[in-house]
């Protein structure tokens, strides 16, 4: 009897923090139009530049070698920053697609997954490329393979997320 006393009210206690958990979270999806900001906010081809092994070799052939260890730390730098950058967005897209993903319309949701699956890759190829330009911002002399996956992975999140607010907006002029 003295058990039921102690466990009944802890139940209690946990339900009621458990519901409040899950109405904070339906409270709090993501909006689309934050993702779409971010995606737009972020210069691709500038981040493109900075990576590009062509412009690399272009400045290693043209620039002394200290002077390029130089520069070469500097642009790893500046595209760390994209990348930190991209990691946000990758967040920002997963949490979107994980809504969407619950969404009761059957299109709606199909396109939540493909965009929550896709930021998780883009999240993990943002984790690989941050490892890849801290080690050659360390170590100017490593050159890191060219992280055209990581900007293909952007491409693809970013066309998902702009191709789910043009199926919305379809789905809602329907309605």
């Amino acid at each position: 009897m003295t058990a039921a006393l102690v466990f009944v009210p802890v139940a209690l206690a946990l339900l009621v923090v458990f519901g409040t958990l899950a109405a904070r979270r339906t409270r709090n999806l993501p909006d689309l139009s934050q993702a779409l900001t971010t995606i737009q906010s972020l210069d691709i081809e500038a981040f493109r530049n900075l990576v590009d092994p062509d412009e690399e070799a272009f400045l290693r052939a043209r620039l002394p070698a200290e002077e390029f260890r130089r520069i070469k730390r500097e642009r790893a730098r500046a595209a760390l920053a994209y990348v930190k950058t991209l990691s946000h967005a990758s967040l920002q897209f997963a949490r979107f697609g994980d809504a969407a993903r619950r969404s009761p319309d059957p299109a709606i949701a199909a396109s939540g997954k493909e965009i929550a699956s896709s930021a998780i890759s883009l999240r993990v190829h943002a984790l690989n490329a941050n490892v890849r330009l801290t080690l050659a911002t360390a170590f100017p002399g490593f050159s890191p393979r060219p992280l055209r996956s990581l900007v293909e992975q952007y491409d693809r999140a970013t066309y998902l997320v702009q191709d789910h607010n043009g199926l919305r907006r379809a789905r809602t002029q329907v309605s």
